[in-house]
């Protein structure tokens, strides 16, 4: 059985819509104008059917209303002009240019649908002037409030799809942001592992090949589980650039629940980490899972890079309404590299980043007894009892 959503039926779209709006209002406008063919003649057959071209004119042009929407109302409202001045027949066609006044607002072209407007009511000024009995000042005065109703609605109709653009713009930004912080932390973390431990055992290697070659094959072992996993993650994060049809990541995301990963990793870069937890720190909102683990990551990465450390302790206090993360080492912080020319790292100023979109802060500076400390508070949203606990 079909859902409701599947079964609901489809407004046409792009072209498809522009040639159902023609075609629907040359059904209006024909349907009105009818008795043009029927019933005692009021003008001969020849212009009765240049009128009608006149009318499929009008019409037709609206067909190009979405593309050419300013030169799509000048024509209909040429042929209009001419039907009504030439045709002994009155009938709707002014529904024409009204309704390409709506479609020349809402493209955004406000001045020129005013000029078309004020064009067109100072044309049937001038007939009602000249004597035209069909158009009084009453009917005038209502034509221009049709034109600047329908002028308002497109304007006001332009106004909602630029907001609804620069909100989809903004989102898509947001979301890039994200992607980027991914791939920093992924990347940074599991590379600074290959590069400590590949940096080890080339050392070993190199001081005495035959004593190190267990110490260097221990290091590449870890070398090749942090490149695989760089590659799982990676994948993961690049999960949501790609095409429909292809197969969604299998890959649970990162969490705390993933957090002996990191210290083993740690572990087989000669850092002895030490996870402490009190209080209830789970289950946990799954962004702030996410932004905890990111935050543990990318401290380690910078003691294990820079920190020249041996040892990193990880609190997490959790309250039931927030969650504090301290990783601290022992580390006597970054040795000058003159030959070093690239660019400083980004990796607190991403951290606090996540902490802040969560509705937290972040702090990072040296520890009191020595060392460095990364301090971050994640405010929790309350999980409720249907949810399932993590795995």
């Amino acid at each position: 059985m079909p859902s409701p959503a599947r079964s609901r039926p489809r407004l046409p779209r792009g072209r498809a819509a522009d040639a159902a709006l023609a075609s629907g209002l040359f059904l209006v406008v024909g349907l009105g104008t009818l008795r043009s063919l029927i019933g005692a003649r009021e003008e001969p057959w020849a212009v009765t059917a240049a009128n009608w071209v006149l009318i499929a004119v009008a019409c037709g042009a609206l067909y190009f209303s979405s593309r050419r929407p300013v030169a799509a109302a000048s024509v209909a409202a040429l042929a209009t002009a001419v039907y009504y001045v030439t045709s002994a027949y009155d009938g709707p066609l002014l529904l024409a240019v009204v309704v390409a006044l709506f479609l020349v607002a809402a493209a955004g072209r406000l001045h020129a649908a005013v000029v078309i407007a004020a064009l067109c009511l100072i044309g049937t000024a001038l007939g009602t002037i000249r004597g035209n009995g069909d158009v009084n000042q009453v009917a005038l005065f209502m034509l221009t409030g049709w034109f600047v109703a329908m002028i308002t609605l497109g304007g006001l109709r332009h106004s909602h799809l630029a907001r609804a653009r620069e909100t989809e713009e903004r989102a898509a930004t947001q979301e890039r942001l994200r992607i980027a912080r991914e791939l920093h932390d992924v990347v940074g973390h599991h590379l600074s592992l290959i590069n400590v431990q590949s940096t080890a055992a080339l050392r070993r290697l190199t001081k005495d090949p035959a004593a190190g070659a267990d110490q260097a094959t221990e290091a590449l072992g870890a070398v090749k589980d942090a490149s695989r996993e760089a590659l799982r993650e990676l994948r993961a994060t690049l999960g949501v650039l790609r095409e429909a049809g292809e197969a969604a990541p299998t890959a649970p995301a990162p969490g705390l629940g993933r957090l002996g990963e990191l210290t083993d990793a740690a572990g087989a870069a000669g850092l002895a980490v030490t996870v402490h937890r009190t209080g209830d720190t789970g289950p946990l909102p799954v962004e702030a899972d996410l932004a905890a683990y990111r935050i543990v990551q990318e401290s380690l990465t910078n003691v294990a890079r820079h920190a020249h450390a041996t040892r990193a302790d990880i609190h997490l206090d959790g309250d039931g309404g927030r969650l504090t993360v301290t990783v601290t080492d022992d580390g006597r912080g970054p040795a000058p590299d003159p030959a070093r020319t690239g660019p400083p790292g980004s990796g607190i100023t991403g951290m606090r980043e996540r902490a802040r979109a969560l509705g937290g802060d972040l702090t990072a500076g040296p520890a009191p007894g020595g060392g460095f400390s990364v301090r971050a508070t994640l405010p929790l949203a309350r999980t409720t009892a249907t949810e399932e606990p993590r795995r």
